[in-house]
């Protein structure tokens, strides 16, 4: 036989948790058609990968790819992290399905995308036409489902209205959805009762399909959030999956064996439940979350009006100062910005920036998040180390970036993103590799085999006889996450060759202008 691709002489890691064994791997078509000793068998290509670590191929659980998928296809933060596949949609913002007046997130609205979409069906159409690097399952928005039919109102959908995100999930899963992932914090869904989340979870169960959590809470009401998510799982029958695992601020950082308490006994009652994970402490999100609830509801010209109005945005201030006690100002470093004048502030820490502004924190706060008309990102320094490594160490955690793929260059360079979108997998491949801390084997298994077992994603996630020929190819001595909070557009290094539905994305830790990601569904 003639291969299409040969990988000889690498040490394998086949992504089930087993110790490295010394196999060449034998690639046609989309597919791994041999695994074994090939050094008689022919190939069109052959990479030697000796002294080299071959394994599956990576899924990121935790991304927010989708949009950008459709005008960065190269996905080069992503795949010189090794990444093969990206679950999208996450924290009940998806790209499709596009309902009523629904807006897209602001960070997708000014990007100037190859056509126009409603459906995931119509969605997946550009995608394919994009052809990007990366493989995609995409997760179906509550929030995006919520806003499509309720609009931005903080409240809770009537039982016509539940009717029609019923049927708006059901096609949008039917059309190629992998699941529902709810975004609980933000709103308007922070005001929108569980029941309606069961109601659409059992939608899912229905079709094997997951359901994701952004609870509530990750601070004060951690346990009370983790209580309802596992409630969610146990009432509609749905597997679980609670994003970025963690505890936020320090007054909370006591609760984390509770919390990987309540995961386990979940699981040994049945419920099928695990968790994904960045290796940072700092989380990243809308600057805007620190304000209010109540003062966020109703879409961006709501917020803006009551920032506007003197008396209202006194008592947002005060409502600020009041709450941040938990966490306080320092831990606020600004992210992305859009107003020409807000530029500068760029990986500056809050109160940096207010003494440059003269005024107080809570001030400059509001005044870089009205001026920005929402559109500012927020890093936040709140999560314990300890309780990161604790994490991670479990054996149900799955690494997730939580970021959008970026790029060093063209229309995803200009911002200023977390340093997660470059470095995730390859932070915790490099501290595994230096510390041995943790098994090599396991920390490849709960990058492969596990998220795509726990996704349903076929086929793939272990490196075998008949699986899609999802593949990566590390050099272990140059393996490295060189992003930064100050300089986040940095591509990982280490990364010699990324094969992806048997096409040869990465070769020499370079680019080849092939790509070959499909939609999962």
């Amino acid at each position: 036989m003639k291969f299409d691709l040969l990988i000889e002489n690498g040490t394998v890691l086949d992504g089930t948790g087993a110790e490295a064994i010394r196999v060449d791997i034998g690639i046609s078509g989309e597919r791994i058609v041999e695994v074994g000793d090939l050094s008689k068998a022919e190939a069109k290509q052959t990479i030697d990968a000796t002294g080299q670590i071959v394994c599956p191929g990576f899924i990121d659980v935790h991304s927010h790819s989708d949009a950008y998928l459709l005008i960065e296809p190269r996905a080069s933060s992503k795949v010189f992290q090794g990444v093969t596949t990206e679950v999208c949609g996450n924290c009940g913002a998806s790209a499709a399905p596009r309902l009523g007046d629904a807006k897209l997130p602001s960070d997708w609205q000014d990007k100037p995308f190859p056509g126009t979409w409603s459906t995931v069906a119509e969605y997946r159409k550009l995608f394919d036409q994009a052809n990007p690097a990366v493989n995609e399952a995409l997760l179906i928005g509550h929030n995006t489902l919520h806003r499509g039919v309720c609009g931005y109102e903080p409240r809770g959908a009537t039982p016509d209205e539940l009717a029609a995100m019923v049927r708006a999930l059901e096609q949008a899963l039917d059309e190629g959805g992998c699941g529902l992932s709810t975004g609980l914090i933000y709103p308007p869904a922070s005001a929108v009762p569980a029941d309606e989340i069961i109601a659409l979870a059992k939608v899912c169960a229905g079709r094997n399909k997951i359901y994701t959590s952004h609870m509530r809470s990750e601070g004060k009401q951690l346990l009370e959030a983790m209580d309802e998510a596992l409630m969610i799982g146990r009432k509609s029958g749905a597997r679980v999956e609670i994003s970025h695992l963690k505890t936020s601020g320090k007054d909370n950082w006591h609760k984390i064996d509770d919390a990987l308490a309540k995961i386990e006994a979940a699981r040994a009652e049945g419920i099928e439940v695990a968790a994904d994970r960045y290796p940072y402490t700092a989380s990243c999100t809308d600057l805007d979350i620190t304000l209010p609830n109540w003062a966020l509801y109703d879409g961006k010209a709501a917020v803006l009006a009551r920032l506007a109005d003197s008396e209202i945005r006194k008592r947002i201030r005060d409502e600020i100062l009041e709450g941040r006690g938990e966490f306080g100002f320092g831990i606020i470093m600004i992210g992305s910005t859009e107003h020409p004048d807000l530029q500068r502030f760029k990986g500056m820490y809050l109160p940096e920036a207010a003494k440059m502004l003269g005024m107080e924190p809570v001030d400059a706060l509001l005044h870089i998040v009205e001026k920005d008309e929402l559109r500012t990102g927020g890093i936040f320094f709140g999560m314990s180390e300890e309780n990161m490594q604790k994490i991670l160490a479990q054996p149900w955690v799955m690494i997730g970036s939580d970021a959008s793929i970026r790029a060093p260059d063209g229309i995803l360079s200009k911002d200023h993103p977390h340093p997660r979108a470059y470095g995730s997998f390859t932070k915790v491949l490099r501290a595994v590799l230096d510390s041995r801390a943790a098994a090599l084997p396991e920390t490849v298994r709960k990058m492969t085999s596990l998220p795509a077992e726990h996704f349903r994603l076929k086929d793939r996630g272990v490196l075998k006889k008949g699986n899609f020929a999802d593949l990566v190819v590390l050099d272990p001595q140059n393996l490295k996450a060189n992003t930064t909070y100050a300089r986040p557009h940095q591509l990982s290094s280490g990364i010699t060759a990324l094969v992806v539905n048997g096409t040869l994305t990465i070769n020499d830790g370079a680019l080849t202008g092939k790509r070959n990601g499909q939609f999962l569904d």
